[in-house]
């Protein structure tokens, strides 16, 4: 379903490229995450799948078309909520310029992350798990095929954190959305995913791949097989200096 080859990417100011030579594919229903160090270039590639930036050399094809700019096809969810403050839950969920307010999706979405009966409050009065529940509502409320989530996680509290993983693949699977994830966390990572990429620096490119296998869904998080693949994951960041 999509494709990327970033031959470079480069930030101005900066000597070496944030990104060179680097390819990836992803499946429809595929669940693929990408680990590496600080600054190796994970989200500035989000970013670039995006649409969001579009000052690079190379190529994003979503079903063999090239991608200009943004799609109603990519869903993203950022490492905070960024809701519009003025606007209610609701609101923030059915916000979609250009293409009118479905109340009918929006109760639905709503229903789905577990947030009926907030439809009228406002972000100042959610909690940070909660918000991060809107905003993925928001992101699947354009019915994409490719959700981005860049460190959707990080802000929240352990126990709520587990919730929204459990969330999150209950959602992708529900909606047929491919899910691509940036995450520093490595048992999240092992988790959610069909495949784990681990990105070395400077430039940014694919320094390894694990096939999560062995490991069916529903996964549980003691299960001896993530656990071993932990440590693939984890010896694969030592190798490219990421730890």
């Amino acid at each position: 379903m999509l494709n990327v080859h970033i031959h470079r990417k480069r930030f101005a100011g900066r000597a070496e490229p944030v990104l060179g030579e680097l390819r990836l594919s992803l499946a429809a229903g595929e669940m693929l995450t990408l680990v590496g160090a600080s600054g190796c270039g994970k989200s500035t590639l989000l970013r670039i799948v995006a649409g969001l930036d579009t000052e690079f050399e190379g190529q994003v094809l979503l079903d063999g078309r090239p991608q200009q700019g943004l799609s109603r096809d990519i869903g993203y969810v950022f490492q905070e909520p960024r809701l519009f403050p003025w606007l209610t839950v609701a609101e923030n969920v059915g916000f979609d310029v250009g293409q009118g307010y479905d109340a009918a999706r929006v109760s639905a979405l709503l229903a789905e992350v577990g947030l009926t009966g907030y439809e009228r409050s406002l972000p100042k009065q959610l909690s940070g798990g909660q918000a991060q529940r809107v905003a993925i509502a928001r992101a699947l409320y354009t019915r994409p095929r490719l959700l981005l989530l860049d460190e959707p996680f990080s802000a929240v509290d352990a126990f709520t954190r587990i919730k929204l993983q459990d969330l999150i693949i209950e959602l992708a699977r529900a909606h047929g959305s491919s899910l691509l994830l940036v995450t520093h966390d490595v048992e999240e990572a092992v988790l959610l995913s069909d495949r784990v990429l681990v990105l070395e620096a400077l430039p940014g490119r694919i320094a390894r791949e694990l096939v999560v296998d062995g490991a069916p869904r529903p996964r549980l998080r003691s299960a001896p097989r993530l656990a071993a693949l932990r440590t693939e994951v984890l010896n694969a960041l030592h190798a490219v200096h990421a730890l």
